[in-house]
C-alpha cells in the first residue's frame, strides 16, 4: 500500500498538530452506521496506536491503519487538503474515497 501526502495537506496537518506529540492514522469509522462495513474513512491524530496497527510509509511521515480495516482503502492513495472546501481529501486513482475529511485530533485520556 502506498499513500502520498501533497504539499498542501503536509502544511495543513503541521499547523493543527503543531506542539503535539502523536501519530496520524486513517481511521475506519463506523459510529452511527449500522454495522462494520458501512464507514468513512476518517484522519485521525492520536496520542498512542493500537496493537494491530499497521505502519504505511510516505513522502512525510508513516500513517497508521488498522490491520483488519486496509480492505476497505485501495493499494495507491493520496491525502490531500482543498482550500475549497477546508477539508482534507482521501483519494485513489479509481475513486475518492473521502472528499470532506477532517483532522480529528484525539486528546490522550488515563
Amino acid at each position: 500500500m502506498q499513500i502520498n501526502i501533497t504539499a498542501a495537506a503536509i502544511a495543513k496537518i503541521n499547523e493543527r498538530t503543531a506542539g503535539r506529540k502523536g501519530f496520524l492514522k486513517l481511521k475506519y469509522d463506523t459510529d452511527g452506521c449500522g454495522c462494520a462495513v458501512n464507514g468513512v474513512i476518517a484522519l485521525w491524530f492520536v496520542p498512542a496506536l493500537d496493537q494491530d496497527d499497521l505502519a504505511i510509509e510516505t513522502n512525510d511521515r508513516p500513517v497508521y491503519v488498522e490491520k483488519a480495516k486496509t480492505v476497505f482503502l485501495d493499494e495507491e492513495m493520496k491525502i490531500d487538503f482543498s482550500q475549497t472546501t477546508n477539508c482534507f481529501q482521501l483519494k485513489s486513482p479509481q475513486q475518492i474515497l473521502n472528499g470532506h475529511m477532517s483532522l480529528i485530533i484525539k486528546e490522550k485520556t488515563d
